[in-house]
């Protein structure tokens, strides 16, 4: 089945695939035509890469204080907590503090504060530094890096080629001073439905020691994966923020020696959930969540705390050990929420990516 069909049978309007295999990239475009697609957080893998090269330069240490650069953080934050998102940046309140290093919890502004680390520590402006460090030496003509529309600064801010997107990763498997960046950091993420089992510096960790990304920004989203033994990598750019089984059939298609997850859906008998251990109020900076289970149904409610969400109540049913699935679909599929530490007794975080911390009942 050609693209074509791939993104008629999924309901997408455009994409790009590329695929790097024995050297060499090969494409596809199909749908409206498109120059450009918006890479979302993959953008996080190219600040990454400028972290690495400063590191290599002797002109950034990963595990020193940032506010030895930037002040006013954290003594004990570090740069490895940022680009392994255990920066705890988003957690912190008036009625909360998580420590750095304490939980994993996916953060945009970790990195972008970890742009302006580069930024600082490279004594160049960040887009003016990925021009002359990356984008120029790469001979990429589609990049472009100042997209602006309240995205973050080396976080989720760059368009271009999917072709391009693969003369990058060419560059991380041809050269082994960026090889740090895939070794394993955390081991031991939460499911949050997305495949990954852990995180190198910036790169997702998946089964079968395949790396990548993924992304989403304004009804876009990009994936990318690679198998450095191999040598082969595949990215597939959408202008749909619903295109998460059109790249499955894409990477099983085209990875076929390795594992790449279906996004999950809730099984036909789950079971209950353990309410004792799981149910109770949560907070992050958006919302307070609250998880309720009450005759063999159960049900998240949102309430926001800023003026910028909307109360809303999904149900979710028991999807794992210690993990719960929406019963119905958003437009980026069914989500997954983990309830992981401990608190007295209950899980002390609800964790989908980015972690709310429990609120009530306390012991």
């Amino acid at each position: 089945m050609g693209l074509s069909e791939i993104i008629a049978k999924h309901g997408v309007t455009s994409a790009q695939v590329a695929v790097l295999s024995g050297g060499v990239i090969r494409e596809e475009a199909a749908g409206v035509p498109a120059d450009v697609f918006r890479l979302g957080s993959i953008t996080k893998l190219w600040t990454a890469t400028l972290a690495q090269r400063l590191v290599d330069e002797g002109r950034l240490d990963l595990d020193h204080p940032v506010d030895e650069h930037l002040p006013g953080f954290d003594p004990s934050l570090t740069a490895r907590h940022l680009l392994t998102h255990m920066g705890g940046l988003a957690l912190a309140s008036e009625e909360h503090v998580v420590p750095p290093g304490t939980v994993f919890s996916y953060s945009n502004s970790g990195f972008a504060v970890l742009a302006k680390l580069v930024e600082v520590c490279g004594g160049t402006p960040f887009r003016d530094l990925l021009r002359e460090r990356l984008v120029e030496p790469l001979g990429l003509r589609t990049v472009v890096t100042d997209i602006g529309h309240g995205t973050a600064l080396g976080a989720s801010d760059f368009a271009m080629h999917a072709r391009e997107l693969l003369e990058f990763v060419r560059l991380h498997l041809d050269d082994p001073s960026l090889a740090p960046l895939r070794e394993p950091q955390l081991e031991d993420v939460p499911d949050f439905g997305s495949g990954v089992v852990g995180w190198g510096l910036g790169w997702m960790l998946y089964r079968d020691g395949v790396v990548g990304h993924t992304g989403v920004v304004r009804g876009q989203k990009a994936y990318l994966r690679v198998v450095p033994a191999s040598g082969t990598a595949v990215a597939v750019l959408t202008d749909s923020s619903n295109s998460e089984l059109l790249a499955h059939e894409i990477f099983t298609d085209l990875l076929p020696d390795v594992t790449t997850e279906a996004p999950p859906t809730p099984t036909p008998n789950p079971g209950p959930i353990e309410a004792e251990r799981m149910c109770g109020s949560y907070r992050n900076p958006y919302f307070d969540i609250t998880l309720t289970a009450e005759d063999g149904r159960a049900a998240l409610d949102f309430q926001p705390r800023t003026d910028r969400g909307q109360a809303k109540q999904v149900e979710v049913v028991r999807h794992g050990q210690d993990s719960i699935i929406t019963v119905e679909p958003t437009s980026d599929g069914h989500q997954v929420y983990s309830l992981v530490g401990d608190d007295q007794g209950r899980a002390r975080f609800l964790h989908n990516g980015a972690v709310s911390w429990r609120i009530s009942p306390r012991r």
